[in-house]
């Protein structure tokens, strides 16, 4: 690809007008182009002209950096904070990930013979999915509700936005009754919700979350289980409470993440702004702490947040995952059962692979660490 063609290109992509077609000319190129100095050249100048608003984390950076800039060492090199969200960045031209950037005809071949012998259907992936609960027993299937007014409760009117998000707005006219409310996504989907004091929550896959329609007294309370992103509106009067299993969690305004699914041996909150305070420790960011089954507390430092908010931001991200790890997260957003042909397979995963996938996609850049798979209907088979 010329030089020019390459750097037409970038400036589209960094742009957001880039066309498929385009992006695949351009993942090709990045793919053949043996200079890495120039390659560094073109990106730097389509970055100084338009700069993304959106960045992947940086251990994604890290995964593009191996595969356009390979190098003999085992020792990671080190990129400057700009370059690394540079590369980041790029991982959106290729939608398949970056297993598929290095010999995109073999892998392809390998993935048709995988469809047409072990993967007998097609598993989407997961979306705007939730169950709205009101205080009075009636259910609102949030998915294919229609935008607008869903409902008056008390002083709140509860309206779902055009963009899937379900939103309170408080009306002084009406009735101060207090009702409790849950939003409950079902396996395979998430959903967004803006609280009615303005806290803005992300619900994860298989998840749920009780809240009142008015928040009233000298607290804001609200429980959840599953997993949960909050960015939580300040109010220092009122402190915002989330119980979470056995662990509480006070904050005045942060914004936080919550772990706490059945299935995970530990519950835990990593923190991303402001501060928090669990079993009092006074958290900060970059912090996570972890409560076990067992009572056993503890909060660790600079945890790769990157990791913990990979799903929020649209992603899978590994860091040396073992095999149970990885496939409960595929069981939750595809909504899938996981059983294994004899013990389970001693593998390391590392990477990130977007969620938008379907699960054969996944599934294909998953194989690539040695291990096979089997898809029929919704049960997925980890093979020998």
């Amino acid at each position: 690809m010329l030089r020019e063609r390459m750097q037409y290109l970038l400036d589209r992509y960094f742009q957001g007008i880039c066309t498929e077609e385009e992006k695949q000319e351009l993942a090709r190129g990045i793919n053949d182009l043996k200079d890495d100095e120039l390659l560094k050249q073109l990106v730097g100048n389509s970055w100084e002209r338009f700069q993304p608003t959106e960045l992947m984390p940086v251990a994604v950076s890290e995964r593009i950096q191996a595969a356009v800039f390979p190098v003999e060492e085992k020792v990671r090199p080190v990129w400057s904070r700009k370059w690394m969200a540079v590369a980041a960045s790029l991982l959106l031209i290729v939608s398949a990930g970056l297993f598929f950037i290095k010999k995109p005809g073999q892998l392809q071949q390998k993935a048709r013979m995988a469809e047409h012998t072990r993967y007998k259907n097609e598993v989407p992936a997961g979306g705007n999915k939730a169950l709205l609960t009101l205080g009075d027993g009636t259910v609102i299937e949030l998915d294919s509700a229609a935008n607008g007014l869903l409902t008056q409760q008390g002083n709140a009117r509860i309206i779902k936005l055009p963009n899937g998000q379900l939103a309170y707005e408080m009306n002084d006219a009406g009735s101060g009754e207090v009702m409790f409310n849950t939003m409950r996504t079902p396996r395979g989907g998430e959903y967004r919700l803006q609280l009615p004091d303005g806290s803005k929550v992300w619900l994860n896959a298989a998840s749920s979350i009780t809240y009142p329609n008015v928040f009233t007294g000298d607290t804001r309370s609200v429980e959840i289980t599953g997993e949960a992103y909050f960015e939580v509106a300040k109010d220092a009067a009122r402190p915002f409470k989330v119980q979470a299993g056995n662990m509480k969690v006070e904050v005045l305004g942060t914004h936080f993440n919550i772990n706490a699914y059945p299935g995970e041996p530990v519950i835990r909150t990593t923190l991303l702004e402001g501060a928090v305070r669990i079993q009092d420790a006074i958290m900060k960011p970059g912090q996570q702490a972890s409560l076990a089954a067992t009572g056993q507390f503890r909060v660790e430092d600079d945890v790769e947040t990157d990791e913990v908010m990979a799903w929020k931001n649209g992603f899978f991200q590994f860091n040396d995952a073992d095999m149970p790890t990885v496939m409960r997260q595929l069981e939750n957003w595809y909504d899938i059962t996981v059983t294994y042909e004899g013990r389970v397979p001693q593998r390391s995963f590392g990477g990130a692979i977007q969620r938008s996938l379907p699960l054969s996609k996944v599934l294909d850049i998953l194989e690539e660490n040695n291990v096979r798979f089997k898809i029929e209907g919704r049960n997925i088979t980890v093979m020998k």
